[in-house]
């Protein structure tokens, strides 16, 4: 038995009916081992961390696979910090690149793993294997467990890759700002519904969002129509039309040349800090500047505004033009 103490994927897998769960708790728990005490015996089990706490209730699930997890609620003492210091990430969410990050000084990049097309292949072998099997058999419910490992295996990769990267940001950041993506509708209509399926941003935000409300940080949600690709995060200058094979463009009213990708991240972590002070919160942003002094105004009814000491290069820039 492998037991787990991370709970939030059991209601995903019971939304699927991709496992068996026996939740049992207080009297029916205590009926249920009184019952079966004779037939009871100890079972192996791989503990990744030790159980704090106390122990509030145990989930058994049984994974498509064969595998069974045990998944263990507990409740300690204390509470969540109100507050936390430290940057504020604005991330644009993609395919190519699964998030373009920026914290006001550097962008950076990372790739999307394209867990699904790695074991593609394989999967197309092991699919076809099993559905040339006799439908009942007993050698078609064995190899169906075959195919089950490979997707335990897909499903597995992805959660890392996702845990660690949402861990990577939350632990030295007071606010991550993303935008507000309807992945049912795209996933609905796109002809990139697999690939959008395969990344998954959802699990991603979700991660992020009770992540930073154990370290007393904020998730912040731009509107999903937000022009952040569109708008030059140098003057606020919006461009009519922006096709996605679009990956570079030059702003026709500043010159400035942009990277698609990391313009978008600028743009949505300056309307996210917008936002935070909107609502009054406070904000001590560490990264260069936000936004511009001057350019159009904002369609959402606010002026470029800065919320941070300008940089060097910034105060640069002004004295060149003052000359």
């Amino acid at each position: 038995m492998r037991i787990a103490s991370d709970i939030d994927f059991l209601p995903i897998l019971n939304k699927y009916q991709m496992y068996d769960e026996s939740p049992l708790r207080g009297d029916a728990l205590y009926e249920t081992l009184k019952a079966n005490a004779s037939s009871l015996t100890l079972v192996k089990a791989k503990i990744h961390r030790a159980i704090e706490g106390k122990v509030k209730t145990v989930t058994v699930s049984k994974m498509p696979s064969g595998k069974y997890l045990a998944s263990i609620l507990t409740e300690t003492e204390g509470e969540n910090p109100r507050f936390s210091v430290g940057k504020i990430y604005g991330i644009d969410l993609g395919l190519k690149h699964f998030a373009v990050v920026t914290d006001g000084e550097k962008v950076s990049k990372y790739d999307n793993p394209k867990h699904l097309a790695k074991h593609e292949k394989n999967l197309k072998r092991k699919q076809q294997k099993l559905a040339r099997k006799q439908k009942g058999s007993n050698s078609r419910n064995r190899y169906r467990k075959v195919v089950a490992k490979v997707y335990e295996r897909v499903s597995n990769s992805r959660l890392d890759f996702l845990h660690k990267l949402s861990y990577k940001l939350v632990s030295d950041s007071q606010s991550v700002i993303v935008e507000n993506l309807h992945v049912k509708g795209m996933v609905r209509f796109s002809y990139l519904a697999k690939s959008i399926s395969d990344v998954g941003w959802g699990t991603f935000t979700n991660f992020l969002a009770y992540k930073l409300e154990r370290n007393g940080g904020k998730l912040v949600e731009i509107d999903r129509w937000f022009p952040s690709s569109k708008l030059c995060s140098n003057c606020f200058y919006q461009v009519s039309e922006m096709p996605l094979d679009v990956r570079e463009w030059t702003c026709p009213h500043c010159g400035t040349h942009h990277d698609r990708d990391g313009n978008a991240a600028i743009n949505i972590r300056a309307e996210g800090i917008r936002m935070i002070k909107a609502e009054g919160s406070a904000v001590s942003a560490v990264g260069g500047e936000v936004s511009p002094k001057l350019g159009r105004k904002s369609k959402f009814g606010h002026s470029p505004v800065i919320t941070e000491a300008p940089s060097s290069a910034v105060r640069a820039a002004c004295r060149r033009q003052g000359n």
